[in-house]
């Protein structure tokens, strides 16, 4: 175990402050069920913690009104059983409901869960000195490419890295457009979801678009009658405590039987929450039907580029989108 000095602040100035004293070995905490496990493996070695868990304010749960408002240190658990949440926005709850373990969801931050890394096997393993890692040593190369490759991406790799984004709830916040809330040194700003995450190009140790010291401090989605009639639908090896094979947050606005604007995001198959956009589009103005959805559903794959190992996930994605529709369909707004 390295050494490490530890702060913890009762403010968010106070907690950038910290950070930034600290320099760039400095490391934001909260519940610590990423990090922890990131320092055990050897990925991350912060010279300073920085634990917000004390800072007041920042775990505020907003359900009733025209925005969902989740402050950065709400637990997943109880964001998931909020009774607004689940008839407002049921693909937030059911991402949440569907990710890790029960234990797990009791402490880790619907923030933090925003920040989990990209990672495979061989990133997990790479302090053992036996697979190169881009992602743990830029310029090492990529074990994946090549290697065992059944869990990693179909869409936004590069060269320089395949690996996975594991997050479910990232996926649903993406299929509803949400934002971020970030303080740091410059002051305040609003981040659209989808433009917090970095594809891996020729960095992909570089994963978030936050500046240093920045923190997230709420997480905003509107409430609209697509939210309503909304799924979080995820396919894993077992059912819990499994990162997606394929996931698919939908959420559908409909008149009658035809739809009027469908929200596609994939989670499972690409390095980051993939908004299907093609997917969509096809969508618009048609009626719904099961063909009709798996039509979709294989749209959202075009430009997938699969290895020699996860090509299965693309029918198999296909159909886990159809689903998704066909539930968001049945529910009434």
């Amino acid at each position: 175990m390295r050494s490490f000095t530890y702060t913890r602040p009762a403010t968010v100035r106070e907690a950038i402050a910290a950070h930034v004293e600290a320099g760039e070995g400095a490391r934001y905490i909260a519940g610590g069920t990423t990090l922890y496990d990131l320092m055990k493996l050897g990925v991350e070695a912060p010279a300073h913690l920085v634990d917000v868990s004390a800072i007041e304010g920042l775990g505020s749960i907003e359900t009733g009104g025209e925005t969902l408002r989740f402050g950065a240190m709400a637990l997943m658990a109880d964001v998931a059983a909020d009774p607004g949440l689940r008839e407002r926005a049921p693909i937030l709850s059911e991402a949440l409901r569907k990710a890790a373990s029960q234990q797990l969801r009791n402490m880790a931050t619907v923030g933090g869960a925003l920040l989990q890394r990209t990672r495979c096997m061989y990133f997990r393993n790479g302090d053992r000195g036996l697979y190169p890692c881009n992602k743990r040593a830029p310029g090492a190369g990529c074990a994946a490419l090549g290697g065992l490759d059944r869990g990693q991406a179909l869409l936004g790799w590069s060269e320089a890295c395949s690996a996975v984004s594991p997050g479910d709830w990232p996926v649903a916040l993406v299929a509803l457009d949400a934002s971020v809330e970030v303080e740091g040194p410059a002051g305040r700003r609003v981040l659209p979801i989808a433009d917090l995450y970095r594809l891996p190009e020729e960095t992909p140790h570089l994963e978030f678009a936050l500046h240093p010291a920045e923190i997230i401090t709420a997480i905003t989605a509107p409430a609209t009658a697509a939210s309503r009639r909304s799924t979080y639908h995820k396919l894993r090896d077992r059912e819990s405590y499994a990162f997606a094979l394929v996931s698919a947050g939908v959420a559908l606005e409909m008149e009658g039987d035809v739809v009027r604007e469908a929200r596609i995001a994939l989670g499972g198959v690409a390095t980051t929450p993939w908004r299907a956009h093609g997917a969509e589009a096809s969508l618009a103005g048609a009626v719904l039907t099961r063909e009709r959805a798996l039509e979709a559903g294989r749209e959202a794959f075009v430009g997938a580029r699969p290895g020699r190992r996860n090509a299965f996930k693309i029918p198999l994605g296909a159909d886990v989108v159809a689903d998704a529709l066909m539930i968001a369909a049945g529910r009434t707004p």
